[in-house]
């Protein structure tokens, strides 16, 4: 049966206790991996958070893996605390679902995104756009 993306979101963002920027940011000083999985362009348009993991969202999976080959020197387990943002809070729900899929259940992702994070006026480095 045929679901709309909508549907998907929701589902998606049940299993999630997502974040508003300022609790990702007191989040990550006390030791949370802050994600994001933009692609290079929005990154260089948008600007980037400063200490931000860069894991496109392509490659997420097989990079916060603990147990995968390809996994990164942080996925040191399935207790990690990862917070995933993307441009606005869509994309980083269904990807923070999909680390939950790998048993990552402590991830979970910034409402509204780096646009949000800029908003709050917490720091943000380079971009071009507006």
């Amino acid at each position: 049966m045929a679901r709309t993306i909508e549907e998907i979101l929701a589902d998606a963002r049940v299993r999630l206790a997502r974040l508003d920027p300022g609790q990702a940011h007191a989040e990550t000083r006390d030791g949370a991996l802050l994600v994001d999985i933009r692609p290079a362009a929005q990154r260089a348009d948008e600007g980037e958070v400063p200490g931000a993991l860069i894991v496109e969202r392509n490659v997420l999976e097989w990079r916060l893996d603990p147990v995968s080959a390809a996994r990164l020197p942080q996925a040191t387990g399935h207790d990690l605390r990862v917070i995933v943002f993307c441009s606005e809070g869509y994309t980083s729900s269904l990807a923070a679902a999909c680390l939950h899929d790998l048993g990552l259940t402590r991830a979970t992702d910034v409402v509204g995104g780096f646009r949000a994070w800029r908003a709050a006026g917490l720091p943000t480095t380079g971009g071009t756009g507006a």
